[in-house]
């Protein structure tokens, strides 16, 4: 099997609308931005882009390879993480993905699989891996951990916050009318004394928006990370 990257493009110079990878993958781009990717098909983006389903084959076989396209045509998005120290690589590197995940939500659903191996894909794991380095972060078992723990932490992060914005949308309540909704069910719960613990949490600690959340978690990976890099 050849993969998508080192299969060449037909040519359709003689056609009045000539099709290409690229538009192909920025057609499934939109309709994923408006409506996730159950809108995307190879069907659906031959209609957006006025072409007949089969046009599409000669340039993509599956659904799989589309997706392959677009995570790679968004990493294209990213820009080259920096930082005069590790901690602020890391943070780079979980901002940006954050960041391209909150423009992108279906991106979210598609973090955690397989490694891909697209050119700006490519790109980006290889800037990453030179910046660390760059920091004095060099031990390959310490270099490897602190990437593999912070994506870990990323799947979890960004999925959770992508799923309660998808949540506030599909119910039409934001996360203050969502408390006042189920606030007098959760008050009547409390009165009965079986769960002082909770119900002290949720009337007296303090509650982050999620940009803080995300932060606050990323604090305490990097506290960790540097408690376990050799001395």
């Amino acid at each position: 099997m050849t993969v998508i990257w080192e299969r060449p493009e037909p040519s359709e110079r003689r056609r009045p609308s000539p099709l290409s990878r690229e538009r192909i993958v920025r057609a499934a781009i939109e309709l994923a931005d408006a409506a996730d990717l159950e809108a995307v098909s190879l069907r659906k983006v031959a209609a957006a882009l006025d072409a007949g389903p089969m046009r599409l084959y000669r340039y993509v076989d599956t659904k799989d390879e589309l997706l392959e396209l677009m995570v790679d045509a968004v990493y294209g998005e990213l820009p080259a993480p920096a930082g005069a120290r590790w901690e602020d690589v890391l943070r780079s590197i979980a901002t940006g993905i954050r960041d391209l995940a909150l423009r992108h939500e279906w991106f979210a659903d598609l973090l955690g699989s397989r490694p891909r191996f697209g050119p700006a894909t490519l790109a980006h794991t290889e800037a990453s891996l030179s910046a660390l380095r760059s920091t004095g972060l060099d031990d390959l078992d310490a270099l490897t951990g602190a990437l593999e723990t912070l994506n870990v932490y990323l799947v979890g992060a960004v999925r959770k916050e992508i799923t309660e914005r998808r949540a506030e949308r599909a119910s039409g309540l934001d996360r203050r009318e969502f408390q006042r909704a189920t606030g007098p069910y959760l008050t009547r719960m409390f009165a009965t004394g079986n769960y002082p613990a909770l119900s002290e949490w949720v009337h007296d600690a303090r509650h982050r928006t999620a940009a803080e959340i995300f932060d606050l978690g990323l604090d305490y990976l990097i506290d960790g990370i540097r408690n376990r890099l050799p001395s």
